[in-house]
């Protein structure tokens, strides 16, 4: 479904990313791993076209989108949950999540508002509240069901469970586990390597803008000094 192979980009002349490459097929969950400041959110955002790549290739579906802007590349089929939620503040719960929503794709069983709010019933709640009053974890579930609103043939989160309550961050890795058993593709960042081991098929570590190794679960969790070496503080 995705496939990104020698990229390049940065910020002004410095650059960030040296030929990274990954992939990611149909119902896979795959993950970004690596300490702050490693490239992981540029390589999200030179995907969703908010970087623009200084070299490689970027391809959805085969077709080429490195250089699309980002609104196009969103309507290929990927859904971005950005670091830091970046919510509409002074809109409704309500607004926030029917203000992108689409069915592009023309699924059977597109997700709606009522579908959004089965699957995050704390929403339904504060369905008329300002985005502004909501928790962080509520922001959260509010931006996860933003995404999903788009019907995204591929979803993004760029660090799913950053400074959220273990409360809440079990509730999130409940609804990317629900999600994958759906068939979603998946593309996430975080730090929790326990939880992501236990939904993600693949994991692709980053170490000064470069892939340093990518493997399956039972891989990582076997292999203690790559823990150490590459996602220790």
């Amino acid at each position: 479904m995705l496939k990104v192979s020698g990229l390049r980009a940065g910020y002004g002349g410095s650059q960030v990313l040296f030929d990274i490459g990954l992939e990611i097929g149909k119902g896979e969950v795959v993950t970004l791993l690596g300490r702050n400041g490693m490239g992981k959110t540029t390589t999200v955002s030179s995907i969703m076209g908010i970087v623009r790549p200084a070299a490689g290739r970027i391809e959805f579906d085969g077709a080429p989108i490195a250089g699309l802007p980002a609104y196009r590349i969103a309507q290929r089929g990927l859904g971005l949950v950005p670091e830091g939620r970046q919510v509409f503040p002074n809109l409704t719960v309500r607004e926030n999540l029917v203000a992108a929503a689409a069915n592009r794709a023309g699924s059977a069983d597109p997700w709606v508002l009522g579908k959004v709010l089965e699957l995050f019933p704390r929403l339904a709640e504060r369905l008329h509240s300002p985005a502004s009053l909501l928790s962080g974890g509520e922001q959260q579930m509010m931006v996860i069901g933003r995404a999903l609103m788009t019907n995204p043939r591929l979803l993004v989160l760029d660090e799913a469970t950053e400074g959220l309550a273990p409360i809440v961050r079990a509730e999130i890795w409940r609804c990317l586990s629900l999600l994958k058993e759906a068939g979603q593709a998946i593309l996430v960042i975080d730090k929790n390597v326990e939880a992501l081991c236990r939904i993600a098929d693949r994991h692709y570590i980053l170490e000064k803008g470069r892939v340093v190794w990518t493997g399956g679960s039972a891989a990582l969790r076997g292999d203690g000094e790559l823990s150490r070496r590459y996602l220790g503080v």
